[in-house]
């Protein structure tokens, strides 16, 4: 792009029965961002959603996996541009700071600026249930405490993107654990990362929420878990090889007490497991060294794919 020139917006909606809601959201960013492109991904809705979004002015495209990380898969791989706005097409997140998270964006040369959720007392019972804001808490908490405490809302689906990051990102979530993804993604890497609080308001009446508080946070829960073993192996191995070795002395102390004083080991299957326990514990300490040195390269892949996207040439 030549210095100087206008940067290509694109706002990018995954769309999943949202009739009632989407033509609020589209009219809201084209006020919001009028040079904007804003594009609409269906995700096999069943009611009027595609022909609400065509009539609202919107490009309208399909995305037959079920599952809110294979549209954002499908977005980031067909769409072209320099800065991405991704949100939910439940006309929950405020349009209006949208200009604010590119404006940061650009001026701060960041790869990822996430809409911090602020609720209104009035609204928040409605808008934001008790158990998703408890949920979201621990959850950002554990993330936070792993991998660094530059987020504070990890599971808003209020972002903003440079092209290096969209086009560079290995998006292998299912559903809705993809925010989690982001975070972590961009934590690891060190990329540089920006926070902007926007206002969060209840859903449009007529239309319903398809976010299970216990369903989604356990799968949210395993897919912490499943990056902690992935991007921090060492940490992951060393906890379960300390678990093991101290389940293996607790076993062990006993029988070593009475071998000493009587020169027995009445309980042999015991005294097998404890010895079982402990071999088990260094191997999982050997797994996590050799998995931490896969990690490194991988990381340095990554980041090397990062790089090779040039970065934008505009003010």
């Amino acid at each position: 792009m030549p210095a100087g020139a206008a940067p290509r917006i694109a706002v990018l909606i995954p769309c999943y029965n949202e009739e009632v809601a989407i033509p609020r959201v589209i009219a809201a960013f084209r006020a919001a961002l009028p040079q904007a492109a804003i594009y609409v991904y269906d995700n096999n809705s069943r009611d009027r959603t595609v022909e609400a979004a065509r009539e609202a002015g919107a490009v309208v495209r399909r995305e037959s996996l079920q599952g809110k990380g294979h549209v954002v898969r499908r977005m980031f791989a067909d769409i072209e541009a320099d800065a991405y706005v991704l949100v939910d097409g439940d006309d929950t997140y405020e349009a209006a700071a949208a200009p604010e998270m590119l404006r940061l964006l650009f001026a701060e040369r960041l790869d990822m600026v996430t809409g911090v959720r602020v609720t209104a007392e009035a609204q928040a019972a409605a808008a934001y249930r008790p158990g998703h804001q408890l949920g979201n808490a621990v959850l950002t908490g554990m993330v936070r405490r792993v991998f660094g405490d530059r987020i504070s809302d990890m599971l808003s689906g209020y972002r903003v993107f440079s092209r290096r990051f969209v086009k560079s990102f290995p998006a292998l979530a299912s559903g809705f654990e993809t925010e989690t993804e982001f975070t972590v993604h961009a934590l690891e890497l060190k990329l540089p990362v920006g926070e902007v609080k926007t206002a969060y308001k209840e859903r449009p009446a007529g239309s319903a929420s398809k976010l299970s508080t216990y369903r989604d946070g356990f799968r949210i829960l395993r897919t912490i878990l499943i990056l902690v073993q992935r991007e921090r192996p060492l940490m992951f191995f060393s906890i379960a090889g300390a678990l093991l070795l101290l389940a293996s002395v607790v076993l062990a102390v006993p029988l070593l007490q009475t071998f000493l004083a009587t020169g027995l080991v009445p309980r042999l299957p015991t005294a097998v497991l404890s010895t079982g326990l402990a071999l088990l514990s260094f191997l999982a300490f050997a797994c996590g060294l050799i998995l931490d040195t896969v990690t490194r390269g991988r990381q340095e892949a990554k980041r090397i794919a990062y790089l090779a996207i040039p970065g934008p040439d505009f003010d």
